[in-house]
Parts: structure tokens; C-alpha cells; sequence
């Protein structure tokens, strides 16, 4: 799907992104709606949304376009992103919208669209779709021919079961472990804490009123989760786990407070289900270009090989599914095992992190002190998207590296470190991520890289 800003406007392969009020207005929600329902052929939809305070007023522009086109709508409420792409399974439905920015400040909304097996459209997907908006040609029913709304209860209950039926459930229970979570006052609340309590934890809560009022900046990142690491710390928990306000990351901090972020929440998840993986998986793990070699050295030590896919959910679940993958996700904290969907999942890495703490029997930062140690630094400039794509042609002819490659923006690769820019999908800006065995190798390719692009947009 082509990416197109316009007035704080995102449109991509992550779905509609704007600013509520703005760009975002009841009049391009309904002409979605209608695109969707077009391109579903008067399908059966599933909608959710998140907790955001725009989330009604969004949800009711879509429906509108919606049930103009003859779709039965499913609405299955307040969910977090992976809840809503199971349902779209479960209820066999044609497809799906959920309604969420995600990561993004309680300002903007989104709409996300999914097919019927619950994955993200994919490039070739959203463009048709891209088409029909475009194009203004929408399906129109008569009176006679539209259909009810049909409300769907208890989504969460599918969702936890799910998970459950993968974990080892004896195992948590008899650690009773106590965990810290933030959810951001986010969709994940309700799952959340409903599948921590099924596996016995003790369950410290911080930001988990689900009422859409963030309490910090979105993103489960270093900066935004020091509350957590506090907290943590100070209540002697096993674990703090922390999610995006629709639940689709996670990040992970250690009993001694330390965060050890969402780059090494795919890690632990991916080590433990590798340990463990049945000779009739496919022997690859699957992961974006964005993501750190630690989750790579993990795959390899356990005789799985690797394979990297351009930043996108969509792109690492189809190529997961193709290949059978084990396990799969996004350095971002979005975890995909596919026995139970291929889809990142912050439900699913809580309960994959908490059982490999019952295998191993060791505290987290044990756990995560052993892993594969590299040094990750990530940044971003702001950058319209037409010259992002100018910047990162420069750059290309400008490179020197033993690989170079151009799937995704801009990667460059050395045997002890790499650089990786490209265009956000979600935001209007270029992000400059770098890996390296020696921290300052990694600030050295920050540095390097932001002011050769900075350079480069004069």
C-alpha cells in the first residue's frame, strides 16, 4: 500500500492514520467505511476499537459507510488489536477493521484493515482497496438490503483460552509469580489481566484504568516506561510487563527494575519456543529488518536459520506462514507464535516470557543477563515522505558496506554492526535504527547516519 501524508494524514500499509478533528473527520471515516465494505463485497465485518476518547465518534463514522454497503457488522467493542484479529477467525467473518493508533499520541486515531484470516491487508491487498477509495465507485444497498448491527460479548474469553491452550499452565501456577503492568490505560487491560489471573500471578497494576487518558507517551519504549521500572522495583515483583494501548507489543522490565525493552521481549519469547519446537515446525524463525540480532543469534544457537522481511506485520505473517515458521514478530515488541495466530500479540510474549521463567527456574535478569549482548540505539527525524525516498537514494550511492540492501529504505551491514533507515509506515518521520557489539560503534552509525541525512534534506 502506497504511503501518502497529507495534513497529518497517514495513509499505509499499517492502515488510515490522522489527527482527530483534523485530518481524521466523520466525512473520510464514512468514505473508508464505504471503501471497505465495497472492496468485502457486503461481507460480515468484525469492528473494535481501543479506549481512545475519540473511539466512539470514529466507530460510528465507520459504521455508517459500512452499512451503507450492505455489510452485516460484528461489533465485538472495546479490544485490544490481537482480541479483534482472532475474531475475525473465530467468527468467520469476510474481514475487519479495528480502530486504533496504536503506539501513536491520544490525539491521532486509525483505522486498521484486516481480511478474513485475520492479517493486515497486504500491499497488493491495499492498494485495491486504495483504489476503490479513490475511485468514489462504492457499493450502494437499498433500504431493504442494509443490515442490523450484531453485537458480539466476551471476545477476551476467546482470546485468553487461546494462549492458554499453548502454555504449560501447572508450570506458571506453581511459581505464583507477582507481576507489575502497565497497559497504558489501553485495550489490553481487561485480556491482560484476565490471562495473568488464569496462570496464578498476583497482578500489581499501574495505568490500567482502561479509559483512553494515556498517562505517558504511548509507546513502550525506555523513556516512556520509567514509572514501571519504579514501580517494579519497589513492589518486588518477578516481572513488569508493559503494552501499547492496543495490546499488539510488549516490552519487559526485570525484578530489579531494569528495563530490558522490546527487542529482547521477541527474544525471550522466541529462545524459550525454540527450545522446545517440534521437529514437524518449519526450521526459521522470522523476523523484520528492524530487528535486533540478538533474536537472529538466539535462532541460530538453536540450529534455526533466519529470515528477515521489510518492517510491516503483514510482511513477517505471510512469510511466516509460507515457510511454517516457529515463531516470528517484530523487534518492536510484537511477538507472532502461530499456534495461535499470525499476528503480534502482547498477551501471547507475557504468557511465552512468564513459562520460560517456570522452565528455567531463574530470575528474569538471569535470563536475560545470558542472552546475546548488542547494543541497539534507535532515532528519528522528521521527514516528508517524498523526500524521505530522495534522502535514501542519496545515502544508497553514497554507502560502503559488505551488504547492502534496498528491500526496505536502507540497510547496511558490517560483521559487528548495522544501520537500518527507512520511512515510518505510522508517522511522518525516517527512522535511523543501529546495532552494534560495542555501544559506541552503535552511537557512532547514529550519529554518522542523522547528520548524512539531515545533511541530505538541506
Amino acid at each position: 500500500m502506497a504511503k501518502r501524508i497529507l495534513n497529518d494524514l497517514m495513509i499505509s500499509i499499517s492502515g488510515v492514520r490522522g489527527i482527530v478533528g483534523k485530518s481524521l473527520t466523520p466525512e473520510l471515516l464514512s468514505r473508508l467505511g464505504q471503501a471497505f465494505g465495497t472492496y468485502m463485497e457486503s461481507g460480515r465485518v468484525v469492528v473494535g476499537r481501543d479506549t481512545r476518547v475519540s473511539g466512539e465518534m470514529v466507530k460510528h463514522s465507520v459504521f455508517g459507510g459500512l452499512l451503507s454497503t450492505g455489510c452485516t457488522i460484528l461489533d465485538i467493542g472495546v479490544v485490544s488489536t490481537p482480541t479483534a484479529t482472532l475474531m475475525i477467525e473465530e467468527l468467520k467473518a469476510d474481514g475487519g477493521i479495528v480502530i486504533s493508533a496504536s503506539h501513536n499520541p491520544v490525539e491521532w486515531n486509525a483505522l486498521k484493515f484486516f481480511r478474513a484470516d485475520g492479517v493486515y491487508l497486504n500491499a497488493a491487498e491495499g492498494r485495491d482497496l486504495l483504489n476503490i477509495y479513490y475511485g468514489g465507485d462504492f457499493t450502494k444497498k437499498p433500504w431493504d438490503e442494509l443490515r442490523p448491527v450484531e453485537c458480539v460479548s466476551d471476545a477476551e474469553t476467546h482470546h485468553v483460552e487461546k494462549v492458554l491452550s499453548i502454555l504449560d499452565v501447572d508450570a506458571i501456577k506453581k511459581r505464583k509469580f507477582r507481576v507489575a503492568l502497565d497497559c497504558c490505560n489501553g485495550a489490553g487491560v481487561g485480556v491482560s489481566l484476565r490471562l495473568l489471573q488464569e496462570l496464578g500471578c498476583t497482578v500489581e497494576p499501574i495505568h490500567c484504568t482502561p479509559d483512553g487518558l494515556f498517562p505517558h507517551t504511548p509507546e513502550p519504549n525506555f523513556d516512556n516506561l520509567q514509572d514501571l521500572c519504579r514501580f517494579t522495583r519497589e513492589r518486588k515483583v518477578d516481572v513488569g510487563f508493559a503494552t501499547d494501548p492496543d495490546a499488539d507489543r510488549i516490552a519487559v522490565v526485570s525484578e530489579k527494575g531494569d528495563f530490558l525493552g522490546e527487542e529482547l521481549s521477541l527474544a525471550l519469547a522466541a529462545q524459550h519456543v525454540l527450545a522446545k519446537a517440534s521437529k514437524e515446525n518449519g526450521r526459521v524463525v522470522v523476523i523484520n529488518m528492524s530487528t535486533s540480532s540478538v533474536t537472529e543469534d538466539v535462532a541460530r544457537a538453536a540450529g534455526f536459520a533466519v529470515v528477515r522481511t521489510p518492517v510491516g506485520e503483514v510482511n513477517v505473517a505471510e512469510r511466516m506462514e509460507d515457510l511454517k515458521a516457529a515463531i516470528g514478530g517484530e523487534g518492536n515488541g510484537g511477538v507472532i507464535d502461530p499456534r495461535v495466530h499470525y499476528g503480534r500479540d502482547a498477551i501471547v510474549g507475557m504468557g511465552l516470557v512468564l513459562e520460560h521463567l517456570a522452565c528455567t527456574d531463574k530470575p528474569l535478569s538471569a535470563v536475560a543477563g545470558a542472552l546475546p549482548h548488542w547494543h541497539m540505539i534507535k532515532t528519528k527525524i522528521e521527514v516528508p515522505t517524498a523526500r524521505a525516498r530522495e534522502v535514501l537514494r542519496r545515502l544508497q550511492r553514497e554507502a560502503k558496506a559488505e551488504r547492502i540492501s534496498t528491500e526496505d529504505g536502507l540497510r547496511l551491514d558490517w560483521p559487528d554492526r548495522w544501520v537500518h533507515l527507512r520511512a515510518s509506515n505510522t508517522e511522518p518521520v525516517m527512522r535511523i535504527i543501529a546495532e552494534a557489539r560495542k555501544e559506541t560503534d552503535a552511537q557512532g552509525l547514529i550519529e554518522t547516519y542523522t547528520r548524512l541525512a539531515t545533511e541530505a534534506l538541506a
